[in-house]
């Protein structure tokens, strides 16, 4: 059994020894790997033509909420919902019969205060010829004095109470305080409504119309120029879409908010657009395109250049003895088959365009056409 094994032994260590030589003698004979053949563009930098997008809401200029100012029953209501309403138009009354009782009692009481004022004023002048005849006792006098002024008193509180009761018939109804357009009443005739609390109806205007949206606060700089800018005539700077649908009107900046929100660091901007076939209706979600800056050169480069991994951009770079290295780009807007690189790349760089599925870190690469028949990887 021993010498089976003895024997064995040299017999295994011998193929292995083979085994080892032919794999180091096949290795020599493959080299290293062949260089992969692609496609190579300069990065250059260009003035592009593309719109930078946020989403927006479409709201009214002016809005409010028409609330009673006193409280009673709807008595009348003079419009359509979704009229065109002008202002101080009629638009609903409350029942005034208790405010016009009160307003013709206020005025009665004016007028017999008034009356008490004339007698007033006739007792002390009475009493003041009397006292320069020396025929009456001083403090008569005085006393007529004092009854003359609280004569008057009484006159100036019974104006203000009847300007008082007088509001609350004028309140009684209620006008449009702009041209606009009225929504959808909230309340129908004999509805109870109480004085500050119940919301009758919401008016709006809607041409011109706005819509908001926010920037981050670096921008502001530039926005503020594009304020000047697109207050020009024709300007085309602004425009909104919906979906693949553009907006046939062109905006312009109505405003820049007063300050940042300092939770975001964002900066809300309003736009003002014609509206006059009222098809931009507020609360609408929209989508703000704004114009890039035509003179600013960006880098832009072929789309089918860059890959993905785990969410982060990359391309391969050419490098010394025409080896590549992948690099980290910062993407931003996309122009049909190109996209514009925000930060990783200069000018005067070569990328790989073509090919790029067969390369790894490091790999060597050529430039060469492919065979005639080949078939070109993209």
């Amino acid at each position: 059994m021993l010498y089976k094994r003895l024997k064995f032994y040299p017999v295994s260590a011998l193929v292995v020894l083979l085994f080892a030589c032919g794999n180091k003698q096949q290795q020599q004979q493959q080299g290293p790997p062949p260089a992969v053949a692609v496609t190579l563009d300069t990065v250059k930098s260009s003035a592009a033509l593309y719109f930078d997008e946020y989403p927006g809401t479409v709201v009214a200029l002016n809005q409010t909420e028409l609330r009673a100012q006193v409280t009673g029953y709807v008595t009348g209501i003079y419009f359509k919902d979704g009229d065109k309403v002008k202002k101080a138009q009629r638009l609903y009354s409350i029942d005034q019969q208790f405010y016009n009782a009160n307003y013709q009692q206020a005025v009665a009481n004016q007028s017999v205060q008034e009356t008490n004022l004339l007698k007033a004023q006739k007792d002390a002048d009475r009493y003041h010829e009397l006292d320069k005849k020396d025929a009456i006792a001083k403090q008569q006098v005085d006393y007529a004095d004092a009854a003359l002024e609280a004569a008057r008193k009484q006159v100036d509180a019974a104006k203000a109470n009847v300007n008082a009761v007088r509001a609350n018939v004028n309140f009684s109804t209620i006008i449009a305080p702009f041209d606009g357009t009225i929504g959808i009443s909230q309340v129908r005739n004999g509805t109870s409504v109480i004085a500050g609390q119940t919301i009758l109806n919401t008016i709006s205007t809607d041409d011109p119309i706005a819509v908001d949206f926010t920037v981050d606060q670096k921008d502001i700089y530039r926005f503020a120029q594009l304020q000047v800018q697109s207050n020009k005539k024709g300007d085309s700077t602004f425009s909104i879409a919906f979906g693949n649908d553009i907006y046939p009107y062109h905006g312009s900046i109505a405003f820049i908010d007063r300050a940042v929100d300092p939770q975001t660091g964002t900066i809300k901007i309003r736009l003002s657009f014609l509206n006059n076939k009222n098809v931009l209706k507020a609360g609408m979600s929209t989508t703000v395109r704004v114009l890039n800056n035509a003179s600013q050169k960006v880098i832009t480069i072929p789309y089918k250049a860059v890959t993905e991994q785990l969410g982060e951009y990359f391309v391969y770079v050419v490098g010394d003895s025409s080896k590549v290295s992948q690099r980290k780009i910062v993407l931003s807007k996309q122009i049909g088959t190109s996209i514009i690189v925000k930060d990783g790349l200069k000018d005067g760089e070569k990328i790989v365009v073509q090919g790029v599925q067969n390369l790894r870190e490091g790999a060597v690469i050529t430039t060469a056409p492919p065979q005639p028949g080949a078939q070109q990887k993209k």
